[in-house]
C-alpha cells in the first residue's frame, strides 16, 4: 500500500468516525474543530472535500489482490 493510499485510509476512517458520532450524538466533529461548529466553514469544506476524494481512492483498495495470498500455491483437491 502506497502512502497516499494509507493517507487516503486514515482520512477514510476518520470520515467514518465523524459520522458515526452525526447519527449517534448529532456532533459534527470536523465543523466543531475547523469551521466553529457550522458545516459551512471554508477550512470544513476542505476537510468534507479530502475525505471524500479519500473515499474514492480507497475504493481501489476494495478490488485490490490481497497480497498475503498472491505467492501461496492453489491448494490440490485430488486424493
Amino acid at each position: 500500500m502506497s502512502g497516499i493510499q494509507r493517507a487516503c485510509l486514515a482520512l477514510t476512517v476518520i470520515g467514518a468516525i465523524n459520522w458515526g458520532l452525526i447519527g449517534l450524538f448529532q456532533f459534527d466533529l470536523v465543523a466543531a474543530v475547523f469551521g466553529g461548529g457550522e458545516q459551512s466553514g471554508a477550512f470544513a469544506r476542505v476537510i468534507y472535500t479530502l475525505v471524500g476524494i479519500s473515499g474514492l481512492v480507497t475504493l481501489s483498495l476494495l478490488f485490490k489482490p490481497d497480497e498475503a495470498f498472491a505467492d501461496r500455491p492453489e491448494p490440490r483437491t485430488d486424493t
